[in-house]
Parts: C-alpha cells; sequence; structure tokens
C-alpha cells in the first residue's frame, strides 16, 4: 500500500490562502473598473498647474460676470428709489463714474506690445540672471503705464482690460496677473489721449528707455513696438471694487 505523501502545514496553508487572494484581487479589480468608469483612478489633472489655472480663471470670470450683473441690479433699483438723499448721491455717482473708470473711452491712442525673447534663445542662456533679463516683468509694464498716465492719458489698457487706480499687476511664473486673471505675453498695453504727449512721455522715461536697449541687444532680444492708432476703445470697468485701508487701533 502506498503511503500518500505528507503535506506540510505551510503548504497547506499555502493552498488555500492562494484562492482567496486571487478572489479578492478580482473583486478589487472589478471595483476599481467600475469607480473608474473608463477613466484614470490617478487623474494627472490635479498636478497640471496649467489646467488647475484655466479653471480658476473660468470660474472667477464667471464670478466677475455675476457680480457685474448684481451691481447693475442694485444701481437700477436705487435710482428706481425716489428719494432726495438718494438722488443726491445718484448725482455724485454720475460724476465720478468717468474718472473713475466706469464709462468706455474711445479716441486716438498710443499702443505698446512688450513680449519675452525668442524661447530657443530663453533656452540657451547660461545663467538664471540672463534668463530673467529676456523675460517681461510686471515693473516693465507699470513703468509704461505709469508713463501713459503721466502724459495725461484719459483711459489706459492692458490686454484690452481698462486699467484703473486700484488695479493690481503682478508676476506669477512666467505669466502676469492683472485683477486677479493671468495673462501670458505678448502684453498690449494701450493709452487713449494725445498721441505726441503719450509719445514722447514713454521715450523719455527712464525705466522704459533701458527696456528699449534690451530690446535691441540680440543677445537679450525682449520685444518691444510703439504704435500710433488713430482709433481705439478703452471698455469701462467692469471688475467690482474692493477697497482696504488702514484703521487706528483701539488705545
Amino acid at each position: 500500500m502506498t503511503e500518500e505523501p505528507r503535506v506540510s502545514p505551510t503548504r497547506r496553508a499555502w493552498r488555500v490562502a492562494t484562492p482567496m487572494i486571487l478572489l479578492l484581487s478580482g473583486t478589487l479589480f472589478v471595483v476599481s473598473a467600475q469607480n473608474s468608469d473608463g477613466g484614470d483612478l490617478r487623474p494627472t489633472r490635479y498636478t497640471d498647474i496649467a489646467s488647475i489655472v484655466e479653471a480658476e480663471t473660468a470660474e472667477l470670470e464667471r464670478l466677475t460676470e455675476e457680480a457685474a450683473r448684481l451691481d447693475a441690479e442694485v444701481a437700477a433699483l436705487a435710482r428706481a428709489y425716489d428719494d432726495r438723499d438718494t438722488n443726491r448721491y445718484n448725482r455724485r455717482i454720475e460724476k465720478l463714474l468717468d474718472p473713475t473708470g466706469y464709462t468706455a473711452k474711445s479716441g486716438t491712442a498710443v499702443t505698446v506690445t512688450l513680449t519675452d525673447a525668442p524661447e530657443d534663445l530663453i533656452r540657451e542662456a547660461a545663467t538664471n540672471e540672463e534668463r530673467d533679463k529676456m523675460v517681461v516683468h510686471q515693473q516693465d509694464i507699470q513703468a509704461v503705464v505709469n508713463a501713459m498716465w503721466r502724459a495725461g492719458a484719459e483711459a489706459v489698457t492692458i490686454q484690452g482690460k481698462r486699467v484703473i487706480a486700484t488695479t493690481g499687476i503682478k508676476c506669477s511664473g512666467n505669466t502676469v496677473q492683472l485683477q486677479g486673471l493671468p495673462y501670458s505675453p505678448p502684453y498690449v498695453i494701450t493709452a487713449i489721449g494725445d498721441q505726441l504727449d503719450i509719445f514722447s512721455e514713454i521715450q523719455a522715461d527712464d525705466y522704459v528707455s533701458l527696456y528699449r536697449e534690451d530690446s535691441t541687444d540680440p543677445e537679450i532680444a525682449v520685444g518691444y513696438e510703439i504704435e500710433l492708432v488713430d482709433h481705439a476703445t478703452a471698455p469701462a470697468y467692469d471688475v467690482p471694487v474692493n477697497l482696504s485701508y488702514a484703521e487706528p487701533m483701539e488705545s
């Protein structure tokens, strides 16, 4: 009589465990497939900065449009309310709409366009300092805008957006943020007003002059172009204004 081979406890345990592991793995695969619905359970969109910025920009634009609609509704209700004090305040508001940028402006204009150096030249730069000179920064845009204001510009736009006293211009990576929205070069800056005065002030500005010198240097080659425009329109400012101010500390 042949004696059956003895099976060790360890092998016996594996014989039982292996089918269980396979069954559990199959169940997990089915659950994962159902949850992913044919997609990736580890989507790359959370690491895609450009997509995140684009989504946030779209949401900000939606909220801005909604706020503008509500502001218009409030203004309409205020005008409909026939009260002496309300009417007096409304007349003051009407007078301030133009100088604060809440009405469109049209006329002759000067347009300045700033842009980064060609990408291949930026890639060939040996140091970060060299690359830094080849891209447009917020101070470059601000220098042009300030020169336009000094020349008596009636209205200024950047990327077609109206610039007012509270407009902020900030660098954000390789883009510039204007009123919370990111923009990439080229940066188009337009001023409505006397062309000769605006052109002369821009040409005389020390900071802009240094930028123009960099634009003619083939090793830096940032973009600079100035143009006289027969007719341009600066749209009314359409973003809600949030003012912050200092308050005295309580003694």
